[in-house]
């Protein structure tokens, strides 16, 4: 936890966490958080033991329990029990939905053994986590309409690269533009050597892009089209994207609110000159067949012209002198 500094650690315990939590309270205490899986916690008559000896020390060391279940390791009892009660009716449910019951009744089953056990209502949070995204959009909804638990969201497996963020997006936009969920994750195979900080990236962006939580300035730029006869607009939009990346972490302590900040990178005059002014600040650069002049745009008024090979320092200048002058500096 040093390590991590005031970032919360969660411990997430599969098989043997009630041994690991009784003979190490120190990492006990320091945990921000413990996460139970109901499906391998134990079988039989050891699952409750198991289980009630976690919600012991989480109560003891006052920690909230994230009850989450995953489709990939469903608790068999309740999945059989349905399975058999849907093989003996008239009308026989498909096998996807008494799975997606199944996942459900071990989450709320769960969560009232814990409160029986003595954790609070509001220290208990709840998870369904499956890795097809309508199959993760019904259980959830379905989730959510039967309790009031705090509900944590993510869609297990998703993938690798672009099939994983699209599919964890998606998923996540869903729900959250609904008014579900109160935590999220994403989950992504990484690339080989890959920085595992992606998961964190797309997480954030996705909350940013619903309007829900701010995390840094977002740059708006146009894909191209016949009218950009070069990479030029996109390489400086790259630029300007990395620039306020790096430069985030001073921003964010010298000039709160930055985070609100939007900024336009835009490729020629079709919709430049206009996507510019709705920005707090943009740059329409000329495209083909246009005077090679870049007007640069200051909430919504056209504040100077750029041109020439010095273009993207001179607009990122004065990116820094618009930050520093409305985002008052903290001393």
């Amino acid at each position: 936890t040093e390590r991590c500094g005031p970032v919360p650690l969660i411990g997430d315990f599969h098989y043997n966490g009630h041994l690991l939590l009784e003979q190490h309270p120190e990492c006990a205490r320091a945990l921000a958080k413990y996460r139970i899986n109901p499906g391998n916690v134990g079988a039989g008559s050891r699952h409750d033991d198991h289980f009630r000896r976690i919600i012991d020390v989480a109560v003891r060391n006052g920690k909230p329990v994230r009850i989450g279940v995953n489709w990939g390791s469903l608790d068999p009892a309740p999945l059989a029990r349905l399975m058999d009660d849907n093989n003996r009716s008239a009308e026989p449910r498909p096998v996807r939905e008494v799975m997606i019951e199944a996942m459900i009744q071990s989450a709320l089953d769960s969560a009232r053994m814990a409160e029986e056990y003595g954790l609070g209502h509001d220290r208990i949070i709840v998870s369904a986590k499956m890795s097809g995204v309508p199959d993760l959009v019904d259980a959830c909804r379905a989730l959510a309409a039967r309790c009031d638990y705090a509900l944590h969201l993510g869609l297990t497996e998703a993938g690798v690269g672009m099939k994983g963020i699209v599919a964890s997006a998606a998923a996540l936009a869903v729900l959250l533009a609904e008014g579900i969920g109160d935590t999220i994750r994403v989950s992504l195979t990484p690339a080989p050597g890959g920085d595992r900080c992606e998961e964190v990236l797309v997480a954030q962006q996705v909350l940013q892009s619903l309007g829900i939580r701010r995390f840094a300035p977002q740059v708006s730029a146009c894909p191209g089209c016949g009218r950009t006869s070069s990479a030029f607009f996109s390489e400086m939009a790259a630029r300007v994207q990395d620039h306020i990346r790096s430069r985030m972490p001073l921003w964010r302590r010298l000039h709160p609110g930055v985070e609100n900040l939007t900024v336009a990178v835009m490729g020629c005059v079709v919709n430049g000159p206009g996507e510019s002014r709705h920005a707090d600040i943009g740059v329409s650069l000329p495209g083909r067949g246009e005077d090679p002049k870049a007007p640069v745009y200051i909430d919504g008024v056209h504040a100077a012209t750029l041109e020439g090979d010095a273009l993207v320092g001179d607009f990122i200048a004065i990116l820094e002198k618009y930050v520093a002058r409305r985002y008052s500096a903290v001393s």
